[in-house]
């Protein structure tokens, strides 16, 4: 069996890291029920999981690490889920804050956090702060976040700035573009994984993962770890990413 500094060291030998890599958690409330357990116990064990993934991530000096962790359309869930996953959050984020000061993380959101309450909002924004400094592992929780939404409203901010002369349509380009979005500054998404086997990208970063490579394990999230995070990695260095143009065979002029 090979062993996770094995893995670690068969990445690092390979060089070309992903800079940026997203992950949709899904699996939690299947996680619970098949053990015939509230779903809120598959959120806490979720949380479990995600701590595993960010050292994981640093333990390899990934730059960028991007969690899914809720989104707009979440609020249609049972009100008493949500408030266990929002309590989850916020307990979570005040107990890690020490480790991620430790191992030098920085903790930014892309999303409306304002839509929280203040308490739970407060404790994300001090840690954003506290953490402000650091230089290694960027972890972006993308926190009451929509795809769709994030579109919509950088349209809208550019209309606006074009209405108040402070932008010409002729200007607009991808680079302008992706200056209006909420994960400006961020490099897109190298590599997509998600757990539990579901085949969709559930309204998350559309724009960011035009050429995003994408990595579908039927690991439950509850259940994934270290390993299972490296060997995504390594399914990624293995692939031959061609944004659009055809791979030119030795000897050919590539017409």
């Amino acid at each position: 069996m090979t062993s996770l500094e094995e893995l670690k060291a068969r990445i690092l030998d390979k060089g070309n890291l992903p800079r940026h890599v997203a992950i949709i958690m899904d699996g939690n409330g299947r996680w619970a029920r098949s053990r015939g357990l509230p779903r809120t116990i598959g959120h806490e064990n979720g949380v479990k999981a995600v701590k595993k993934i960010v050292r994981a991530a640093g333990e390899i000096n990934l730059p960028f690490l991007t969690l899914y962790t809720f989104s707009t359309e979440n609020w249609s869930r049972p009100k008493s889920e949500v408030s266990a996953i929002m309590k989850l959050l916020y307990k979570t984020t005040r107990r890690e804050l020490n480790e991620l000061l430790e191992n030098n993380v920085r903790l930014i959101t892309t999303g409306d956090i304002e839509a929280l309450t203040p308490s739970r909002r407060d404790i994300l924004k001090d840690a954003m702060a506290r953490t402000s400094g650091n230089t290694g592992l960027t972890l972006n929780l993308a926190l009451n976040y929509s795809g769709r939404l994030e579109i919509l409203r950088a349209v809208r901010n550019i209309a606006q700035d074009i209405d108040r002369h402070m932008l010409s349509a002729n200007d607009i380009d991808e680079k302008i573009f992706t200056g209006y979005l909420q994960t400006n500054g961020l490099p897109d998404p190298d590599l997509l994984i998600r757990t539990s086997g579901e085949k969709r990208i559930s309204n998350f970063l559309l724009w960011q993962m035009a050429y995003t490579e994408i990595y579908v394990t039927d690991v439950l999230w509850p259940d994934f770890d270290e390993e299972d995070f490296y060997l995504a990695i390594i399914d990624f260095q293995g692939r031959e990413r061609r944004f659009g143009k055809i791979k030119i065979r030795e000897g050919s002029t590539g017409s």
